[in-house]
């Protein structure tokens, strides 16, 4: 028995363990998921109010109200990213079905997050300040642009699965009688192997669909914030406060995304055997476009009901 097959011997039963611990932790979170769920709504409200009484202070000439209100945005901004949420499941199912070198894992998700705080200033700014609609109207138009943003979530998911299978397609032979002007080591310089290699094969479309699919939802907890600055006539301090919340939220997605590359880059090192094989990858991205499709299924027939009054009365604001 060779050596190979005695380490895979060892490690298919110990994935085995990791998977069923897996679906252990999954029925626990299943188990009390509505509990979590009203937490996370319960706890979005306080911030909520605490967040409309800076403003306040900050409308009454209590300056101390602004760093009170930028602190408050940025740990919102923090919970927000612990909470359910679109960005997390993205950024999950992305890293972990596609190698990404380290740069790309660190500025993808965190671009694609601070894109939802520009998402939301542009929401307001363009729906408020341009057509100035009431709120009711503004509710309306919040419902739209969730449910284009589920519909955006799918097709990337399509985009995965289409990109997976055009690399399960039979390749041209190469031709052998061609040979290389001069040898690739490592010292040769050209680029073409090592840190040089995984930048330039990185998929820019791939990347910037994530971005997309991250930053086209824009957080609901910074429009009503910035709606709410704005009937105040404090424009500036809601733009800083919707970009404070997306950087709290970046940061802690950020974390995120490194910690699934890690797990990744273990989880190949640790199956090396298994997944050289050249339909494993594809496999996993298909199961992940999958999953991207059924989520944004799941986000398109939730979205939160249209408010006649407006959705930041309904939020405690």
């Amino acid at each position: 028995m060779t050596v190979q097959r005695l380490s895979l011997d060892w490690r298919i039963p110990t994935a085995g363990f990791s998977t069923l611990l897996l679906f252990a932790a999954a029925f626990m979170l299943h188990s009390h998921w509505g509990a979590f769920i009203q937490w996370c709504l319960a706890t979005q409200i306080t911030l909520h109010r605490y967040l409309v009484m800076y403003l306040l202070q900050l409308n009454n000439h209590e300056y101390s109200g602004g760093l009170w209100l930028l602190t408050g945005a940025f740990f919102y901004g923090v919970l927000h990213a612990i909470g359910p949420g679109h960005g997390k499941f993205i950024v999950t199912t992305y890293l972990s079905t596609n190698k990404e070198s380290l740069l790309a894992a660190r500025v993808v998700p965190f671009i694609g997050s601070l894109m939802q705080g520009v998402s939301a200033i542009l929401f307001v700014f363009i729906l408020v300040v341009g057509f100035n609609l009431a709120s009711g109207d503004l509710s309306t138009s919040r419902w739209y642009v969730e449910k284009i943003s589920a519909v955006m979530i799918g097709l990337f998911g399509l985009f995965v699965i289409y990109h997976a299978l055009k690399s399960l397609r039979p390749r041209k032979p190469a031709i052998s009688s061609l040979q290389p002007l001069h040898e690739h080591d490592a010292h040769c310089g050209c680029g073409h192997h090592g840190v040089g290699a995984s930048v330039a094969q990185g998929d820019w479309k791939t990347r910037l669909g994530v971005i997309l699919a991250i930053g086209a939802r824009p957080c609901s907890g910074a429009i009503m914030i910035l709606m709410f600055a704005n009937t105040l006539g404090m424009v500036s301090w809601g733009v800083a406060a919707v970009m404070t919340m997306a950087l709290g939220t970046a940061l802690s997605i950020l974390g995120l995304s490194l910690a699934v590359r890690y797990a990744r880059e273990r989880t190949v090192a640790f199956f090396g055997g298994v997944t050289s094989r050249g339909w494993i990858m594809p496999a996993v991205k298909i199961a992940g476009g999958v999953m991207l499709i059924l989520f944004a299924t799941v986000l398109f027939l939730t979205v939160i009901p249209i408010s006649a009054n407006g959705d930041y009365i309904a939020a405690g604001c």
